[in-house]
């Protein structure tokens, strides 16, 4: 991308800065093996139930005790009577899902691409192997992560307008301002996500507010690292709407906590307010996302890394969120 004067001189006035080129990851030597479990399960001979059950054990070692006993949440005693109902409920999703995801390849590359960051960034972290496909309750796990395996639950991503979602029972498990990141895109911004929190859990809950704001925006930050190319909108959770919302009111944002005294504040009732998924920030507005302490502390973070440019990520990760903050001299106009 060539950079005109025209443009090099709005972006001088605007105070805009074009993102960091990525580094070439190209001779990374990731290769991420796609696995469809749910092929396997759904194909299962219920006459000889317990049998293909050894086999689908010894085919997917690991993970189809895990599926079965973790994610289904049967019991050995009554594995085969809970498959059979499970089954036959779950059928016509399974049906549907070889239709939405039968070029399923596209968005293994971005994840496989992910990791192949994540081995640039973070080297000596054991890479999952496989990229595992399954088909669980609706109420259950949509990622997980395995000691050799990123397993995704395609029951939550069959596309936001899918009718179980749209169900009472779906509602009721999902309301709309969640279900509608049940689309593929969202399926390597989540296994990120889970990488993310295996090297570095999050463990801010019960810190002061602007700590737990900063702690999710350092996890923010590695995520644009990890999937440079996906825009804002998908890696924060947010509609586009949204992000140009919270852009265009960043100073009016963070004058809000300054002026309310909350980024002290650590009684649960109050900080949940911005921590949490929600469908808006009530005391902002409905024109302002629910969980606006990400956009926050995503926002200091940049901060902070404008001035500690070659700073390494694991160090930005080792920093104390109280040291970026009182840094970062965060002051947005």
């Amino acid at each position: 991308m060539k950079w005109t004067p025209i443009c090099l001189l709005l972006l001088f006035f605007l105070g805009c800065k074009p993102k960091p080129k990525a580094p070439d990851v190209s001779k990374i030597p990731v290769k991420l093996n796609i696995l469809r479990f749910e092929d396997a399960f759904f194909g299962l001979d219920s006459n000889r139930l317990e049998t293909a059950l050894n086999e689908l054990d010894r085919n997917y070692p690991g993970f189809a005790k895990d599926f079965l006993f973790n994610i289904m949440g049967t019991t050995p005693s009554t594995a085969v009577k809970d498959i059979k109902s499970f089954s036959n409920s779950y059928r016509l999703m399974y049906d549907s899902s070889k239709k939405i995801f039968a070029n399923f390849q596209p968005i293994a590359n971005q994840v496989e691409l992910g990791l192949k960051y994540v081995k640039y960034y973070f080297p000596n972290y054991a890479i999952p192997k496989n990229l595992v496909t399954f088909i669980g309750p609706i109420n259950s796990y949509g990622n997980i992560i395995t000691t050799d395996a990123l397993a995704v639950g395609l029951q939550l991503y069959m596309g936001r307008n899918y009718s179980l979602y749209s169900t009472e029972m779906g509602q009721q498990l999902y309301p709309e301002y969640l279900s509608r990141r049940f689309e593929q895109a969202y399926i390597p911004v989540n296994c990120m996500n889970n990488i993310i929190e295996d090297l570095y859990p999050n463990k801010s809950l019960g810190m002061p507010l602007v700590d737990q704001m900063v702690e999710t925006g350092k996890r923010q930050f590695l995520l644009d690292h990890l999937l440079p190319s996906l825009p804002d909108s998908l890696k924060l959770g947010y509609t586009q709407q949204q992000v140009e919302d919270c852009n265009n009111n960043e100073s009016n944002i963070w004058a809000f906590f300054i002026q309310n005294n909350l980024l002290y504040q650590t009684e649960p009732e109050i900080t949940k307010e911005y921590m949490n998924e929600a469908p808006f920030t009530v005391a902002l507005g409905s024109n302002f996302p629910g969980f606006i302490g990400k956009f926050v502390g995503w926002k200091l973070v940049q901060k902070y890394m404008e001035s500690h440019p070659d700073l390494e990520l694991s160090k930005l990760m080792d920093t104390p969120a109280r040291k970026i903050f009182e840094e970062a001299k965060y002051k947005p106009r």
